[in-house]
């Protein structure tokens, strides 16, 4: 099912997308992550994030969001994106989630070529538990996160 916002945002309503977990996790951090993409088929390929995390024992999925289109930001001459949110919980430690998103990325086939570029997936902490971090490339919460209609959106369909 597509819901039109305004002539730039879509929702998309989907399998999986959004998706409530049945029973609670034991796991101790709890992690919002967004997701993002706009190479090839993204609907799909964020089905198959979702499958490969829902099999790692050390990931919990809790919820999803649905599934927004939106206009990219920055570098403008590209395709629209296609963005949801993931609450998950996990007993990673920050640095080494983030090393777990990265190998998800490369495995989804992301290219780096310049800042804001297209890309098949973009996999972003957005939270980590309540923490503030700020070392090499990683900044928690999320830069600007509370700009980006691409969080703040999906995050309004989390609430219970």
């Amino acid at each position: 099912m597509k819901k039109v916002l305004t002539k730039d945002l879509e929702l998309y309503f989907e399998n999986l997308f959004p998706y409530k977990r049945d029973k609670p996790s034991n796991k101790k951090h709890l992690v919002l992550i967004g997701i993002g993409g706009n190479v090839g088929n993204v609907k799909r390929r964020f089905k198959k994030l979702f499958f490969k995390m829902k099999i790692d024992r050390r990931v919990d999925i809790i919820k999803t969001s649905p599934i927004l289109k939106n206009p990219p930001f920055g570098f403008l001459n590209q395709a629209t994106f296609l963005n949801a949110v993931v609450v998950i919980k996990t007993n990673m430690y920050l640095k080494e989630l983030f090393k777990y998103l990265m190998y998800l990325e490369n495995f989804f086939k992301r290219d780096r070529l310049f800042k804001n570029s297209p890309r098949t997936i973009d996999i972003d902490i957005i939270f980590f538990d309540k923490i503030v971090y700020n070392k090499n490339n990683l900044t928690i919460p999320h830069m600007r996160w509370q700009n980006r209609s691409s969080v703040i959106i999906p995050m309004l369909f989390l609430k219970d």
